[in-house]
């Protein structure tokens, strides 16, 4: 294993006490960098000079009214969004406590673009020094949306973007689109689906997203992204859990449940309420887990020592679209967490 990731900024960020990432003027300089940021030629004067004035200190005040004399209305609209979500970064200190604050005091105004950024190289903090090429593909499901294979019982997931790209060339890029756009179907492109004997392959490719991992239940790939849900617990939260996958919520005393996205989030809520659910409902269903606290002190006193139920589910598209902030703002602890 060599570094991974290296397009998440990780490197350009330094450790608190804590272990969180620290925000660094290098971090903030690295979204100016980006060519959307950068202003064209012909943008006014006062937008080349903010440019050149944040570059010199990506941190420094900006004055009042100068975002709002730039030429250019997307320009004005840009800026006030990075320099929003910058202040939000400088404020909270660290990208962690950043990132826990959108979802504690709303994410009004952050594009999901700049969140899944933040989940990227806050996963790879968390991830820092793993030998599992398996736990590492399974850390991309907190940022990268994903498409479902569900075929003779066996459940995969394939980063949506590459599967998009794939069906649109073919796999062979530009080349590969003239072929489909003059209506040759080019030839199938199948991706290495990772297990516990091959993941060592995950490190060469980990910026490729070319990769499938299976969710089947037992298979290597569920119990790397049950690992990597307890670490994301434990580096927010400092409380140990352990999840594992199971097969069936088969509990009279079921008191709460997380729904790790969208979809699972509306049917686990439907079945604890007792509203019907059809099975074309429920087969949308991927995987269901058992959290269970290491310390039940941890957990709100009238329901300490009983389980957390967790679901992952599909939408009707076959897409899987996770929400790791879910485990941080719904798990039932104390109040002193």
């Amino acid at each position: 294993m060599s570094d991974f990731w290296k397009e998440s900024g990780f490197h350009l960020l330094t450790r608190d006490a804590d272990g969180w990432l620290a925000v660094t003027p290098d971090f903030l300089r690295a979204y100016l960098m980006r060519p959307e940021m950068r202003p064209p030629e012909d943008a006014c004067e006062t937008e080349h000079t903010l440019f050149a004035g944040l570059l010199d200190d990506p941190a420094r005040p900006v004055p009042p009214g100068m975002v709002e004399a730039l030429a250019d209305a997307d320009a004005r609209e840009n800026w006030a969004v990075w320099l929003g979500f910058r202040d939000r970064l400088l404020a909270a200190g660290t990208v962690e406590g950043c990132y826990l604050r959108l979802f504690r005091e709303g994410a009004r105004g952050v594009p999901g673009l700049f969140i899944d950024q933040m989940a990227h190289v806050i996963l790879r903090n968390i991830l820092d020094g793993t030998p599992s090429g398996l736990r590492a593909r399974a850390g991309e499901l907190f940022f990268r949306p994903q498409t479902v294979s569900v075929d003779d019982g066996r459940v995969r997931l394939a980063d949506s973007e590459t599967v998009e790209m794939l069906a649109a060339t073919g796999g062979f890029g530009s080349l590969g689109r003239l072929v489909v756009e003059a209506g040759t179907v080019p030839r199938s492109v199948d991706l290495d689906i990772l297990d516990e004997t091959n993941h060592p392959r995950y490190w060469e490719r980990d910026s490729r997203h070319d990769t499938v991992l299976d969710v089947t239940f037992a298979a290597a790939g569920l119990d790397a992204l049950c690992r990597v849900l307890e670490g994301w617990v434990r580096h927010f939260l400092g409380v140990a859990v352990s999840i594992q996958p199971v097969q069936r919520i088969s509990d009279e005393r079921w008191v709460w449940h997380v729904g790790l996205d969208g979809e699972a989030t509306a049917i686990l809520n439907d079945l604890y309420n007792g509203a019907e659910v059809g099975e074309e409902r429920l087969a949308r269903i991927l995987s269901l887990f058992r959290l269970e606290f290491a310390d039940p002190a941890a957990m709100r006193a009238d329901i300490a020592g009983r389980p957390v139920y967790l679901a992952l589910a599909m939408t009707a598209d076959r897409k899987l679209r996770l929400k790791p902030q879910n485990l941080l703002v719904n798990l039932p602890l104390t109040q002193m967490n």
